[in-house]
């Protein structure tokens, strides 16, 4: 997407513009309305446009086309990102489009719209035999005002690592295997200050991630862990983020129904999420020190595959029984964790689409926060509530430790009830950061949509990019 000011409409360009319930324009929307509001209220009453979040309404007369879209009673930064979407939704054949709806007095209005039209002009086609060859949006910011190409370079750089991060989630598994992805990132870390690091099955048995190797032991395709590192002068604050990737998860032994393993290609978006953050992070040039791990594997039931009964040896040296062959996540993430926690961090964040059970109790939208202190929690929820990303502070029960109770090991890797599975989960994760300040969220929802909603759409979301970019961001302050 490119980004430009204007001073004025150009001709044949579709301008979209805001307008409050009860139809009341927003700012920068009167001069607009008053010159075309003869033909606007019969196209409003007859697609009842009434200025609610949501809808839209085009008008067009005499060369002009001018796009409302609702805002409601009120409206924050992430209504902006919604609004601005709808508005480029109700003219996606459109190359440029021009707006107004910066001119909100909201804090962070002007990187926000950037963000929506950006985020909702995403298509995924490298399978289409016959793509659409629509280019890339171009859009006009109206009386853009001061300062505006650095807040357009940002929100620009965050839609193309969130975008980089859907491309991820919605590759094929054929076409993702752990090396794969893992060199993908790579290619797209060359173009920036990135130090890339890759950890084969050779260097994960000598470094002794025994939960990777674990989980990969199914696969033909063989898991690895890549490793990258922003690095500056004098940082303000020392991050670690950890992403989940398992290219494709079958169950294992422990094997998945058909219709369960349909969207299994996104059990990688956590690992997705850290890579497209990174670049992010650094081309933006935060002035913190973070360093992203990729726990890359493939969960397959092959003839070498782990077993329900195997004890595996984790990086810090615990052992976990596995009981569960399909609750592998926790499995490489106790050696990344652990791998991170040496290093000694001010914070640890790990992304995970974890478990079923928070999806079940927060739904498709919601992210579950877990962490081991409440001053964690905060700021990451607070990153998150900033970068429009929602998660929920979920407990964290110290008694519930006896659902991961083992007899032979130092744990299990599976809960012994089917009641508190995600809380026995996140209690196992929280074995491997030792005393660092760690947050975990699971995003099992929010990475990959079943249908399209505003700037998200059906498939991979880059759920968690635009968190991880706020919290370094937030620590670098």
């Amino acid at each position: 997407m490119q980004v430009r000011a204007k001073k004025a409409v150009t001709v044949g360009v579709p301008v979209v513009v805001g307008m409050m319930s009860d139809r009341r324009p927003a700012e920068g929307a009167a001069d607009l309305l008053g010159a075309v509001e003869d033909v606007a209220v019969p196209v409003f009453d007859a697609v009842g446009f009434e200025g609610e979040p949501g809808q839209s309404a085009v008008v067009t007369t005499s060369g002009r086309t001018v796009v409302f879209v609702g805002l409601g009673d009120e409206v924050d930064a992430e209504g902006l990102r919604a609004a601005a979407a709808v508005g480029r939704k109700a003219v996606d054949k459109a190359e440029t489009v021009a707006t107004t709806l910066h001119e909100m007095e909201i804090a962070g209005s002007l990187g926000a719209v950037i963000e929506g039209f950006g985020l909702a002009d995403y298509r995924y086609q490298s399978y289409l035999s016959e793509p659409d060859e629509r280019s890339s949006l171009t859009l006009e910011i109206l009386d853009a005002g001061k300062g505006w190409k650095a807040v357009a370079s940002e929100a620009t750089a965050i839609v193309d690592a969130v975008s980089l991060a859907r491309d991820l989630v919605n590759t094929p598994p054929r076409d993702k295997a752990p090396t794969d992805l893992a060199q993908r990132a790579i290619e797209a870390a060359s173009e920036t200050s990135l130090k890339a690091e890759l950890w084969d099955v050779e260097r994960l048995r000598k470094e002794k991630m025994g939960g990777m190797l674990g989980v990969g032991l199914g696969s033909h395709r063989p898991p690895c862990l890549l490793k990258l590192t922003h690095s500056v002068r004098k940082p303000k604050a020392k991050l670690a983020i950890v992403g989940k990737g398992i290219t494709f998860d079958s169950g294992g032994l422990s094997i998945k129904s058909s219709n369960m393993m349909e969207t299994m290609k996104s059990d990688m978006a956590g690992a997705a999420a850290v890579i497209g953050a990174m670049i992010a992070i650094s081309e933006l040039g935060l002035p913190v020190h973070v360093t992203g791990y990729a726990a890359l594997a493939e969960n397959l039931p092959g003839g070498g595959a782990q077993r329900p009964g195997d004890v595996l040896t984790a990086r810090n040296g615990k052992t976990i029984e596995v009981i569960n062959t399909d609750a592998e996540g926790r499995l490489v993430l106790a050696d990344a964790l652990s791998l991170a926690a040496e290093s000694e961090p001010d914070l640890i964040l790990d992304l995970a689409t974890l478990t079923g059970a928070c999806k079940v109790a927060l739904g498709e939208k919601i992210a579950g926060l877990w962490s081991n202190g409440e001053a964690t929690s905060e700021k990451v929820a607070a990153a998150a509530e900033a970068a429009g990303e929602r998660v929920w502070p979920m407990p964290q029960p110290a008694d519930y430790a006896s659902l991961i109770e083992s007899d032979i090991a130092d744990m299990r890797n599976s809960s012994s009830s089917r009641y508190g599975s995600a809380m026995a989960a996140t209690l196992l994760l929280e074995q491997f950061v030792g005393e660092v300040p760690w947050a975990h969220l699971d995003i099992a929802g929010p990475a990959f949509f079943s249908k399209a909603e505003h700037y998200i759409p059906k498939g991979g979301t880059g759920f968690g990019v635009r968190t991880i970019v706020e919290l370094a961001r937030s620590m670098a302050e």
